[in-house]
C-alpha cells in the first residue's frame, strides 16, 4: 500500500506527458500508419480525440479494449511502464493488476 501512496504522490503534472506515452508506445508498437488507424477508429466510434485521452482516459481504455480486444491490456501495461521509465515514478502499485485507467488518473492527479 505504501509504494502505491508514493507512486500517486509523484504525479505527473502535465497531461501531455501521458500522452506523448500513449503515442510512443502505440507507434513503437504497431507503427505509425496503424497508429493513425487506432486513433482513426477512437475518433469515429468514441468521437474521442488524441489530445483529448488524458481527460477521457476511460474512453480510450474502452475503445483500445473494442480495437484490440485481449490485446489492449499488453498496450496498457505498455504504456504505464513508458510512464514509469519516462518519467522516473516510484516504484509500482503494490496491484499490478490494478485498473489501467485508476492507474492513468492517479498519476495526472486526477483521480
Amino acid at each position: 500500500m505504501q509504494v502505491e501512496a508514493q507512486a500517486c504522490m509523484h504525479i505527473v503534472s502535465e497531461g501531455d506527458k501521458v500522452s506523448k506515452a500513449i503515442d510512443r508506445v502505440l507507434t513503437q508498437i504497431f507503427g505509425g500508419k496503424a497508429t493513425r488507424l487506432i486513433y482513426r477508429h477512437l475518433e469515429r466510434n468514441y468521437s474521442l480525440k488524441p489530445d483529448e485521452i488524458v481527460d477521457k482516459i476511460d474512453l480510450f481504455a474502452k475503445g483500445l479494449e473494442d480495437f484490440l480486444s485481449s490485446g489492449a491490456c499488453v498496450v496498457e501495461r505498455r504504456i504505464l511502464e513508458d510512464l514509469q521509465s519516462a518519467y522516473s515514478l516510484i516504484g509500482e502499485p503494490e496491484d499490478v493488476h490494478a485498473d489501467f485507467v485508476d492507474q492513468i488518473k492517479c498519476l495526472t492527479g486526477k483521480a
